[in-house]
């Protein structure tokens, strides 16, 4: 008898994705599960229930979550889901842990044994599981589309027999995975393009997009190009003169694109309220950060704010799920890849081998107990060792974390791309 995949509907109203699609169904199936989508659960991905069906799915309901082996999930389930999860089940989900210790006890007290993908390690083996690159590559995207819809002028220049349109100018703070496709996308639609990062090494990254990078290029500036890529503590003095650089360079703007966002940590703030209003009338700025704090003074969450001078700052939460439909079938395929590696191939059984290196950075709690370093306490001593995999951020990138004591919050993570390390 085959063991069993769950796919439920997320009960959060601002969750539109599912953590399965059709082809990840056949997916599983061809791996030796039976795989139950709860009905309802792709309708705001547009996949319909019939379509999981033909898949090879059963559709069934919320209770079906009993019998299942493997919980597969967008967002960390609730404790009213936990309860009917059954004890030992692998439940593998964007858990978003920091800051959220009685949630991941809670997963402990169910006995699942939960993963949190966000924690996937930055290795060649597991590029095809990273759903910090999937989503927040999508992320970039609709930031600027939402910036273009509430900026409510043409991006592109156009020349016309009545005169010419000027073509808008953009400016990206951070260039990570969302800052990067933030980039890509601006230039597309015809924008003129600067952006702005922490790591020199970015400076050709922004180039190659056909994009100009800002920083203040002085001596200190270039010895920092030899730090491999990684963020560099620079002087208070460069400090200063850079984030002078950038306030004058964002009151010429008409759309700002911040991506800064560390796990754990509130939102850096790049854009100050004198900022802001130094900005010109309809003018916009996206807050990728809003979720946790923001990077502008003045975003709000879940809203759009108009300002005293009529510049308007973007707060949407979930912005991967603003293209849910996409977002959707990125995250199962980074899901199954997962799941993959978890199945014994002779037996066709789930088979956790608690010492594989992606075992080991992602689960969260194993038979009772928290057992990532991050977030078991002092007093608990793990059932496995974990290697230091430093905590991952969903929209920006930040410098690498230096090691801490498991009761501390970590310092700040890896990129949410191979090749992009460093801070917005």
């Amino acid at each position: 008898m085959g063991q069993t995949v769950f796919i439920p509907r997320e009960l959060d109203a601002n969750e539109p994705r599912v953590a399965a699609s059709p082809d990840t169904v056949k997916r599983l199936a061809a791996l030796g599960f039976d795989v139950v989508v709860e009905a309802g659960a792709g309708a705001r991905s547009r996949i319909p229930d019939d379509e999981f069906a033909k898949a090879g799915a059963a559709i069934g309901k919320a209770a079906d979550a009993g019998k299942a082996d493997v919980v597969l999930k967008v967002r960390r389930p609730t404790d009213a889901e936990l309860k009917g999860y059954k004890s030992g089940a692998a439940v593998i989900a964007i858990m978003d842990p920091y800051g959220n210790d009685a949630a991941v006890a809670a997963l402990a007290k169910a006995g699942v044994t939960a993963f949190s993908m966000e924690f996937m390690p930055r290795i060649t083996r597991a590029q095809s599981m990273d759903v910090l690159s999937s989503q927040a590559n999508l992320a970039g995207y609709q930031a600027v589309i939402d910036g273009a819809s509430e900026y409510d002028r043409a991006l592109p220049m156009m020349m016309t027999a009545a005169g010419t349109v000027p073509a808008a100018k953009i400016f990206i703070m951070g260039v990570g995975v969302a800052g990067l496709q933030a980039i890509a996308t601006a230039r597309r639609l015809g924008a003129v393009v600067t952006a702005t990062d922490v790591r020199p090494a970015a400076k050709e990254q922004v180039a190659s997009l056909g994009a100009k990078f800002l920083a203040v290029e002085d001596e200190e500036f270039k010895a920092a190009e030899t730090a491999g890529g990684y963020a560099k503590e620079m002087s208070k003095e460069y400090q200063a003169k850079q984030a002078a650089l950038t306030a004058e360079h964002i009151a010429k703007q008409d759309i700002v694109i911040t991506t800064a966002l560390i796990p754990g940590r509130p939102a850096p703030k790049l854009v100050s309220a004198a900022m802001v209003a130094s900005m010109k009338p309809g003018s916009v700025i996206v807050d990728l950060a809003v979720e946790r704090g923001g990077n502008v003074e003045g975003a709000v969450p879940g809203q759009v704010v108009t300002t005293a001078n009529d510049v308007k700052i973007v707060g949407h939460l979930n912005v991967p799920g603003r293209v849910a439909a996409s977002a959707s079938l990125l995250y199962a395929r980074n899901l199954f890849a997962f799941v993959e590696t978890l199945v014994d191939k002779a037996t066709k059984q789930l088979s956790i081998k608690r010492d594989d290196e992606l075992v080991k950075a992602t689960m969260l709690t194993d038979a009772g107990q928290v057992v990532h370093p991050n977030f078991a306490k002092a007093t608990e001593a793990p059932r496995t060792e974990p290697a230091a995999i430093p905590a991952t951020i969903m929209i920006a990138d930040a410098k690498p974390a230096p090691k801490k004591a498991a009761a501390k919050k970590p310092a700040a993570a890896k990129s949410p791309s191979s090749k992009s390390k460093g801070t917005a």
